[in-house]
């Protein structure tokens, strides 16, 4: 097992940046910039024992500076849709950038997937990781407080990848922090994923409206083109007549998990390749999104041009908009209290 640290070149304003390698003992290998904490490649093998990349991303820093999708970044201070970029918290209204139409998206304008975060090497007897830690000043991007973030990658013999997030604050504030990878078990740049077999543990998720912000309801799955508790092909119903995939253009939805503490939340298969992925996690919901948004505008990495619904991500979550839904869990995070939560992609191949 290794970490191997090397340069990724230089942002705009000359900041360097750097590329960690983490390699365990299967040769599974997983690169992560300390530029907004971006998982850059995950090799893994198939069935077969044949490696390919499944996460999609760039070749190099620039690619990653410039308007992209979030492909592989930690987002923060609040991941998802927070409704006409504005909540109020503790009587007062805090208004935050509207950077996704006239909503607050992935913590604004330059959210935690713009930030250099300061990194050292994880080095464990059955891991090896990253340890990534940013301070969000009281005021950035709108939001109160203070926030001291850490996040910890590992990589295990297990060929899981372990993602904890760690903050604490001097003043509440909303926190809920994700990671944005985009998946394709096949290798990134290798087709559509509507071929992908999903299981879900959810058996209720919450509507949104057409700007993609919850209208508050948590609703049944069953008998809708949301239900993943049978394993279901993600092409399979996407075309389906109905409303909610008109909402969000395909699946781009909220579910709420039925798992208890750090379980198992979603499987993932590729028929022909076997890779497998399954996550788990201690959050309450996860985001399905599908490529929805990606439109071939954009070129990834060996070349590869990023077609519509040529990646699905699973990002574990609270609820989007939590801080003006005061029935949802609370995403609001005070003075003495910890932030920890914990999230693990584990992949095989059948």
């Amino acid at each position: 097992m290794s970490v191997e640290k090397a340069p990724f070149g230089k942002l705009t304003d000359g900041r360097e940046v750097d590329l960690y390698t983490l390699t365990n003992e299967n040769a599974m290998c997983v690169r992560i910039t300390n530029f907004g904490g971006i998982i850059v490649s995950i090799e893994v093998p198939d069935r077969d024992g044949k490696m390919a990349d499944v996460a999609l991303g760039f070749d190099s820093i620039e690619g990653y500076e410039n308007t992209h999708p979030y492909f592989g970044a930690l987002v923060g201070r609040c991941g998802n849709r927070i409704a006409k970029a504005k909540f109020t918290l503790d009587g007062k209204t805090y208004t935050l950038a509207a950077n996704n139409d006239v909503n607050h998206l992935h913590g604004g304008l330059k959210g935690f997937d713009k930030a250099v975060w300061a990194a050292e090497k994880i080095e464990e007897a059955n891991a090896v990781g990253l340890k990534l830690q940013y301070t969000s000043v009281d005021g950035e991007e709108g939001y109160p407080g203070t926030l001291k973030c850490t996040v910890e990658y590992r990589l295990t013999n297990e060929n899981e990848l372990k993602i904890e997030y760690f903050a604490e604050t001097d003043k509440p504030t909303p926190v809920n922090l994700t990671n944005h990878s985009y998946f394709n078990l096949k290798g990134q740049g290798e087709g559509t994923i509507l071929d992908h077999v999903v299981y879900l543990n959810a058996k209720r998720f919450t509507p949104i409206d057409e700007t993609f912000i919850p209208t508050g309801e948590l609703r049944a799955v069953a008998g809708t083109p949301m239900d993943f508790t049978t394993p279901t092909a993600i092409g399979a119903r996407i075309h389906a007549d109905d409303e909610q995939l008109k909402n969000g253009k395909g699946y781009d939805h909220n579910f709420v998990l039925d798992g208890d503490g750090l379980s198992l939340v979603a499987r993932v298969e590729e028929k022909t390749t076997g890779r497998v992925l399954e996550a788990y996690t201690m959050e309450p919901g996860v985001q399905f999104y599908v490529g929805n948004f990606l439109d071939g505008t954009l070129t990834g990495k060996d070349g590869k041009v990023y077609e519509q619904r040529y990646g699905f991500c699973l990002e574990t979550q609270h609820f989007p908009d939590s801080p003006n839904h005061p029935d949802f869990p609370s995403i609001v995070l005070k003075p003495g209290e910890q932030y920890h939560t914990e999230t693990v992609y584990k992949f095989s191949a059948e």
